[in-house]
């Protein structure tokens, strides 16, 4: 069977990001497409879009806790490292997020670390202050015969550069409709879980984004 956190609590609204955004440089072009590979590429002049899941793809995030648990990592992570957040939707086994990293710290393996470590200790921690054993469906089994709790999948996950307005706009929309492909609701807006709204209406509710750095839809 499937093992999810215990939902409680709520929405949170948090505060929106301080830095000053900076202006979005003119559209790029293509690197080489030879020299791309699965490399991360940590330039600070592109906006990334990233996807990871839960362990083994499994609904960790099918409950408000978890899923707030998240939100509030993002957040810590966006005041750690100094990125834009530009769109995000959190689905029951994976995340998509879309940001515009910093000169100071372009590094993604950094961001992701942050946000990753952060949900991955609270779970251990419910667990632990529960005293409930950790569910089987969390367990992996290392080559070494170690066994570790794991609340995402091994690897960092999917990762793409993003440089032209069309492109940006493009993957927001798509990250807005995910929901609504997966019959978890009607309309974008309606799924409290993601930035659709504050798209829409300039919410900060769960998160804040940075809509002042996103270029114009063209």
């Amino acid at each position: 069977p499937t093992h999810t956190m215990a939902a409680h609590g709520g929405h949170a609204t948090l505060r929106a990001h301080a830095t000053p955004p900076p202006r979005y440089p003119h559209p790029m072009p293509s690197p080489n497409p030879k020299a791309r590979h699965r490399r991360r590429h940590d330039d600070h002049q592109h906006a990334r879009s990233l996807t990871w899941s839960c362990y083994r793809r499994q609904p960790f995030l099918n409950s408000n806790t978890t899923r707030q648990w998240l939100i509030e990592a993002i957040d810590r992570a966006r005041e750690r490292h100094d990125f834009h957040l530009w769109a995000f939707v959190v689905m029951p086994e994976h995340i998509h997020l879309l940001i515009y990293p910093q000169p100071t710290q372009p590094k993604v393996t950094t961001i992701l670390t942050t946000i990753k470590q952060s949900v991955s200790q609270r779970a251990r921690l419910e667990l632990r202050n529960t005293n409930r054993t950790t569910p089987h469906s969390m367990i992996d089994t290392r080559p070494d015969g170690r066994q570790v709790t794991r609340f995402w999948q091994r690897g960092g996950g999917y990762d793409r550069n993003l440089w032209s307005p069309k492109h940006i706009w493009d993957t927001i929309d798509y990250i807005h409709n995910n929901p609504v492909r997966r019959d978890l609701c009607q309309r974008p807006t309606d799924w409290p879980w993601s930035s659709a709204t504050a798209h829409a209406n300039g919410t900060s509710t769960p998160l804040a984004i940075d809509r002042e750095s996103i270029p114009p839809r063209p």
